[in-house]
């Protein structure tokens, strides 16, 4: 038996970002079909104030791998955020997989109680791993997935949860 947040976090992140994956790929189908360049999906927004299909992917991917390594205890790849192409965002979810399937899920043994420090600017935040998994790393993750979900949506790209949930 794993490790629970082992089985709380990789799997859930692997799955989630395979079904975006695909998403992207109906999103280049879409574009091949309609005739438009793909890269303008990268900057497009639900909202003026929201970030754009682009960083939702790159969000995504580092909470899947910040999580990841930091309830396993382990070195983090930094990923720098210079994607513009299809491409590329592709490449950076299959990354984040493969990083986040290198983790044995003995290292996960005792996450529950690991303390988390994150760090921003002038903010520290302090969590046991437990608490850092169910209330800041999975709720973020999800929701910089669905957000990139609902960006290809609201542009036509999907046209239901069927081809999400129907995508993994």
């Amino acid at each position: 038996m794993n490790p629970p947040l082992f089985d709380a976090t990789v799997p859930a992140f692997t799955r989630a970002l395979r079904a975006l994956d695909a998403c992207l790929d109906k999103a280049q189908g879409h574009a091949e079909t309609v005739g438009f360049d793909i890269t303008t999906l990268f900057g497009a927004r639900l909202a003026p104030d929201m970030l754009p299909l682009g960083r939702q992917i790159q969000i995504a991917c580092d909470f899947a791998k910040g999580v990841s390594a930091r309830l396993a205890q382990a070195d983090m790849p930094n990923f720098e955020d210079t994607e513009i192409m299809l491409a590329e965002y592709k490449a950076r979810i299959a990354n984040t997989i493969a990083f986040i399937q290198t983790l044995p899920a003995n290292a996960f043994a005792g996450a529950e109680t690991r303390q988390i420090v994150i760090l921003r600017k002038d903010t520290k935040r302090e969590y046991n791993g437990l608490d850092y998994a169910h209330h800041a790393g999975l709720p973020n993750f999800y929701f910089h997935v669905t957000t990139a979900y609902n960006i290809l949506r609201h542009n036509g790209v999907i046209i239901g949860k069927k081809d999400f949930i129907g995508s993994v």
